[in-house]
């Protein structure tokens, strides 16, 4: 049985056209695509985090997200839940993100708008003002 002598001028790993490092059929990897749904759970776990290291009386809410509220309320759609005798806070995305009404649509009011709707139900939860939540994180 004859064996093929292998090429000595041709790497191990090569390209349909003989270049380095490059698979035959797919391209190299491309970064990680960010949803909304994705970027809107990042902006509540960082406020979250602020606040539960600012009061003390949030380390054992829990804050979770929920597509839309059961139902709608005499004020409107609710734009989250709070649930004291259960120690929960349920932030409903869709009414975030699409009813809110930004006079600039960038990432940067988008998140503000968000961080906005986890400081006012965290001081209704609280039963105190949102402004009162963080004072020196909007100061200028």
């Amino acid at each position: 049985m004859r064996r093929r002598a292998r090429a000595a001028s041709r790497p191990d790993r090569h390209g349909r056209h003989g270049r380095v490092d490059r698979s035959p059929v797919v391209r190299p990897p491309l970064p990680a695509i960010e949803t909304r749904a994705e970027k809107f759970d990042l902006t509540v776990s960082t406020a979250v985090e602020f606040l539960r290291s600012a009061w003390p009386e949030l380390r054992e809410v829990r804050f979770d997200v929920g597509w839309m509220p059961p139902a709608a309320d005499a004020d409107g759609i609710p734009r989250w839940a709070v649930l004291s005798d259960e120690r929960r806070i349920v932030l409903f995305r869709l009414p975030i993100e699409r009813l809110a009404r930004l006079h600039r649509s960038d990432d940067l009011h988008r998140r503000m708008m968000i961080e906005s709707c986890v400081f006012r139900a965290a001081a209704e939860y609280l039963d105190r003002d949102p402004w009162d939540l963080g004072p020196d994180r909007f100061r200028f």
